[in-house]
Parts: C-alpha cells; structure tokens; sequence
C-alpha cells in the first residue's frame, strides 16, 4: 500500500476583522507571539486571541479609512534558529496583501516572538511601518551575526517594552532600537514603567500608543505629542521614552 504523503503546512490570513472594506488602502498584519524552537502546528484560537485585541482597536479607529487587518497563522510554534519560520510567514503574509489588495502600504504588528518576525520582515517592499510589542530577541552572542536592522531602513518603527518584562528582555529591544537608529531617525521605543511582558497593568495606554503610531504610519494622521518627540529625539532619548499613565485620554494632535 502507497505511503500517504505528509500534507505540506502553509501560513494562511485570518479573516479580516470587523467587516472588509470594499477599497482597501492600508493594511496591519497582525502577528503572534511564538516559541523559540518547535516544530508543532499553533493554536490558530490562542494565537489570534493574543493579537485580536490589538486588532479590534485598530479597525474601529480607522472608521471609514478603508483598513484591512488580518491575524497571522504560522505554519509552526517556532522560529527555530535560521529557518526563521515565523519571520518567512509575515514576508509571505506581505506577499499575500500585495496579491489581494495591490499597492497598499502594509503595518506589521507583533507581539513577543511575533515582534521579532516583524522587524525581520520589515523589509519586504510592501511594509512601511512595523510595531514590536514586548518583542522578544535572543541574547547576544560574539560568535552569532547580530539581528539585523538594515532592512528597515525607509521604514517608521515603533518598538514598546516593559520594564519588568521576565520573559523577554527590555535591554535587548533598546540596544537593537539603538543600533536601528543609526541607519534610520524614523525609529522610537517607549517604556512601560513597571509592566510585564503581556502588557496588561496599562493596556489601555499601550492600545492607544499603538492606534496613534499605526494611524499615522498608513493614513498620515498626526502624531500625537509625545510619540512626534519620540522620533526626533536623539538617542538614548528617544528609545527610553517613558509611556506615561493615561496616555490616549487627552492626545494633542
């Protein structure tokens, strides 16, 4: 009898959240987190309920914008040294925007692992604007290659990090942001004082950080106030910008 073949795995597009505008002209790609290393399938549920959240805030501020944002699905849990899976699939996610929506200019946004496949990814020709939440990076390592940061270049980058972040560490995120804006000024980072990896003591500030940078990135609304400083600061002063307690009550546009 005929061995079966092993189906092949491949990346797919949630359904777009909220209801899918007719004319798309900006898209987010929701990406999320991850393990280092596994070879099993995601939850498809779990995954996006980490993300879903992100993405529910951002299709409602985008009202009439004509906004497309679609959850992620890997192929696998892991990243898993240089096959970079999980970075492969956000590039093919790209990819799949430029095939169903054309031109459009295209957000990565991540969280933990996903985080890192977005500032891989950043430089697909489509991307134009990444958001790294609580990204996870490895150690840094004088026998390995650094992770890179060239391919961001031309892109506005938004990285926030907790300060007590157990599970991924904050100082890696600032150290790569640094060595990203040497080769970029359209790089900032943000500290949420106290708050661990998931976020949660200031979700709401962290959303509304994040509704201001991707709005701005793919419809050119305005920056608020802080996150205009943010980017023109120079460093270390712009990537250790402090995220203050109920941020997003009161923009100043």
């Amino acid at each position: 009898m005929a061995q079966q073949a092993t189906p092949v795995r491949r990346a797919r597009l949630g359904r777009a959240l909220g209801p899918e505008p007719t004319a798309v002209s900006g898209v987010v790609l929701l990406l999320p987190g991850g393990e280092e290393v596994s070879s099993r399938r995601p939850s498809s549920m779990v995954a996006a309920a980490s993300v879903r959240g992100l993405g529910r805030r951002l299709t409602r501020a985008a009202r009439d914008r004509s906004l497309a944002t679609h959850v992620v699905h890997y192929r696998y849990r892991g990243w898993n040294g240089s096959e970079a899976h999980l970075a492969r699939d956000a590039a093919w996610a790209a990819d799949e925007v430029v095939r169903r929506y054309g031109d459009v200019p295209v957000c990565l946004a991540g969280l933990g692992m996903g985080g890192r496949a977005a500032l891989h990814a950043g430089g697909h020709e489509a991307v134009s604007s990444v958001l790294a939440l609580a990204p996870w990076l490895p150690e840094e390592d004088v026998a390995a290659p650094p992770e890179p940061v060239k391919q961001l270049a031309g892109r506005r980058v938004l990285i926030v990090h907790g300060t007590n972040d157990a599970r991924t560490d904050p100082e890696l995120s600032f150290r790569l942001a640094a060595r990203a804006k040497k080769a970029n000024r359209e790089v900032c980072r943000f500290e949420v004082h106290a708050d661990g990896h998931g976020l949660h003591q200031y979700r709401d500030e962290v959303l509304a950080l994040a509704e201001d940078f991707v709005m701005g990135a793919l419809f050119g609304r305005g920056f608020s106030r802080p996150l205009q400083d943010a980017l023109a600061a120079p460093p270390p002063l712009g990537l250790r910008m402090p995220l203050a307690a109920g941020f997003g009550r009161s923009l100043r546009r």
